[in-house]
Order: C-alpha cells, then sequence, then structure tokens
C-alpha cells in the first residue's frame, strides 16, 4: 500500500472513530478502520481485563467465523494463552522499546521468510494464537497493543485468508502506527462517556437526574403505546428536609438526601431494569417498565417503611401511577408524571405512611381529577411538574 493509500486510511480511521456515538460503534469503527488499512479480511478489537486476568473481545468485523459475533457478550481468553500482553511487553514497554506490533502465521511466529516477524514479537510465538488461525482457516495475522494512560489496555487484531499475502515488516510497523490512532480514538469515547454520565446523573446522590427520567419515561410511553408494555411511576417527597436544613445546616441536609438515595435504590433494584432517579431539590422517583402494578406498590411500600426508618428526616410522601392501572389512556409522559404526582401531593396533604396509588378508588378517583382538572383549583393542588410547566422554585437543597 503507497504512503498516500496509508494517510488516508488512517484520516478514515480517525473519522469513523470520532463520528462514533457509542462505544459500539467506536469499537467497530476502530476495527472495520484497521481491516481496510492492512487489507486484511478481519479484524477485532480486544481489552485486556486485568482483575479478570482475560483478553475480552469488544468487536469482531470482516469474515466473521461461525463462533465469531460482531459484539460477542462472552468471547475471552485467559492471558496465559497470550503471555505477550502481561510479561513480555510489560517488560519490553518498561525497557523503553515500546509497544510494537508483530506478526504470527499459521505455522508460528517465526515462519515464512526472514523479516515477516516485528522485533516486537514475543520469542517462541503465542501457541493460542496460531491455534485460532489455523481453526478459522486464516493464514497470518498482525497483532498490536494498544496503550491507553500510559498502560497496556488492549490490542487490535487483523487477519488474512491463506491464499493472501503474509504481512510483512512494513505492515507491522504501520499496525504499531493504527493502534496509536485507535487509542487516540477510545480516549475520546471515554471522555464522551463520561460528559453523558454527569449529563444524565445527580452530583449529590450518584441517582439518575430529571433529564434522565425525561428520556427514559418518552422511551417507556413509546413501548407502552406500540406494545402494551406497563410503565410504572413512583414519585416521592423526602418530608422534614427544609427543618433539617434549617435548624441542623445543608451538610446534615445532603446526608439524609444521600441516606435516602440509597435506599431508594435498594428498592428499586427490587424492581429488574428499574431507574431510581433525584428529580431536584426533595423529590425522588422509581420509574419501572413492564413489573406488575401490585408489585410497584409492593415495592413504593417498602420504600415508605424504610424511609421512616431513617435517622433524620420524617419520612416521605409517596404517589404512584401506573398505565395497568385504571387511570385513562396515557399517550405522554408528562400525563403520567402528572398522576403520580397527584397521588404524592395526595399522600403529602393527608400525611399517609403508605403509597397513594392513582386510579384505586373507583370512576371519580380523586387523584386522577386532581392530575387532569383543566386548571388548579384554588387550595387543592400545587402547580404540578411538567417539561411544559414550570416547577415550583427551589433552594439548591429544599424547597424555599
Amino acid at each position: 500500500m503507497g504512503e498516500d493509500r496509508r494517510l488516508r486510511a488512517v484520516v478514515e480511521l480517525a473519522q469513523g472513530m470520532a463520528a462514533a456515538r457509542t462505544p459500539r460503534e467506536s469499537w467497530r469503527a476502530a476495527a472495520l478502520g484497521a481491516c481496510h488499512a492492512l487489507a486484511g479480511s478481519f479484524a477485532a478489537l480486544s481489552v485486556w481485563e486485568r482483575e479478570l486476568g482475560r483478553l475480552r473481545v469488544l468487536a469482531n468485523v470482516g469474515e466473521r467465523a461461525r463462533d465469531e459475533e460482531e459484539f460477542p457478550d462472552g468471547e475471552a481468553y485467559p492471558v496465559h494463552q497470550f503471555p505477550e500482553i502481561t510479561e513480555f511487553l510489560h517488560e519490553r514497554w518498561a525497557g523503553g522499546g515500546g509497544p510494537n506490533a508483530w506478526v504470527e502465521t499459521a505455522d508460528g511466529p517465526a515462519a515464512g521468510p526472514v523479516g515477516h516477524c516485528h522485533p516486537g514479537a514475543p520469542p517462541g510465538g503465542g501457541g493460542g494464537r496460531v491455534a485460532a488461525l489455523r481453526r478459522r482457516r486464516r493464514g497470518c495475522c498482525v497483532v498490536a497493543p494498544i496503550v491507553l494512560h500510559g498502560r497496556a489496555w488492549g490490542e487490535l487484531y487483523v487477519a488474512r485468508p491463506v491464499a493472501a499475502p503474509v504481512f510483512d515488516r512494513a505492515d507491522a510497523d504501520f499496525a504499531t502506527v493504527l493502534a496509536s490512532v485507535v487509542a487516540a480514538g477510545l480516549a475520546q469515547t471515554e471522555r464522551l462517556e463520561e460528559a453523558r454520565r454527569l449529563a444524565f446523573t445527580d452530583a449529590l446522590t450518584g441517582l439518575a437526574n430529571r433529564r434522565a427520567v425525561d428520556v427514559r419515561l418518552d422511551e417507556a410511553i413509546e413501548l407502552h403505546r406500540q406494545e402494551g408494555a406497563a410503565v410504572s411511576l413512583v414519585v416521592c417527597d423526602l418530608n422534614g428536609l427544609k427543618n433539617v436544613n434549617d435548624t441542623r445546616g445543608h451538610a446534615v441536609g445532603d446526608r439524609l438526601l444521600e441516606r435516602f438515595g440509597s435506599v431508594l435504590s435498594l428498592c428499586g433494584a427490587m424492581l429488574p431494569g428499574t431507574l431510581a432517579a433525584r428529580l431536584g431539590g426533595d423529590e425522588f422517583c422509581l420509574l419501572a417498565v413492564g413489573p406488575p402494578a401490585d408489585e410497584v406498590v409492593r415495592i413504593a411500600d417498602e420504600l415508605c417503611r424504610r424511609a421512616a426508618e431513617l435517622e433524620l428526616g420524617e419520612g416521605v410522601a409517596c404517589g404512584v401511577a401506573s398505565t395497568a392501572d385504571p387511570i385513562g389512556p396515557v399517550r405522554s409522559a408528562r400525563r403520567l408524571f402528572r398522576l403520580a404526582d397527584a397521588a404524592q401531593y395526595r399522600a403529602k396533604a393527608v400525611r399517609a405512611a403508605k403509597p397513594v396509588v392513582a386510579g384505586r378508588e373507583g370512576p371519580d378517583d380523586p387523584v386522577v381529577r386532581l392530575a387532569d382538572a383543566p386548571s388548579p383549583a384554588r387550595g387543592e393542588r400545587r402547580r404540578f411538574r411538567g417539561r411544559h410547566e414550570p416547577p415550583p422554585p427551589l433552594s439548591p437543597r429544599g424547597r424555599v
């Protein structure tokens, strides 16, 4: 491959990873870009999981064998099958040699004309790779270690079929360059993922935030409309936070919020796939998709019981709304939010020790009537949350 073609291949690989919106897309772009750049028939990107002592495959692209999935869930190999990852390469890097790529063939790393093996190849060869080449009817491969943040992160692997030319020294050198480009792309992906995590996470409690709830609830309501999935929302108002802030300070109030957040997370874990979130101030929620409404109410009741046992605070007011209950059609996330909010408001008004559930008091259910009233009745309800209605004013850690 000429220098111009290789330069274009590097640019295409970098552009592909930069355009990726998810880690999977980034992994696939890295493997595909390297496969094209090195004129391979197959490529894989793998990560070294030190704590588990294994090399785990993230993406397989190109001409895959029957046992190779594009994004495998369980394709991993013990690192003792690849001693160059944990021993040879580590010592080479420590000695200043650099993480160079090397070539192996179906006959072993030393096979073929002199120069087919890069000086960075492990002495004696990696038997696991040779066996894999033979089993999958590939003639040769080039293996390029990926270094991220100064540590061995994993490897880039590109193979050719039996009849194709064997990778040479120049290919190995180029693979080393490609691995550096991939490392830069992976670092960018990590930064973007961290930014997304921060954007959807409440800094104090570590729970999801309101933005995350809005996104997940929109998706859940669409699933309900298309497939009839049960969507349930539990909205909680932590009682007594303002009094704690006023009498014992905001640091103690923050501890109360953190403790209740832990209780909420624990209860949410009892319902598979449930999102636990802090909406802001002293308001929290659980969003469950799939579990029966009665099961969600049972967990909400457990949440009330555990909240009442917290050393600080005065328990929690809890409202539940579920599409599986007789609350009328739910065509928008906003309506389900208003129903759960109205139920929580009623629970707070009557100082209920248990959750109030929308739609369970007959045809003229007061919660449904409250949520669906065209305008607030004086003295009957507060202004409800909703992206199309401004929320009530909040102090940094509770209501003013």
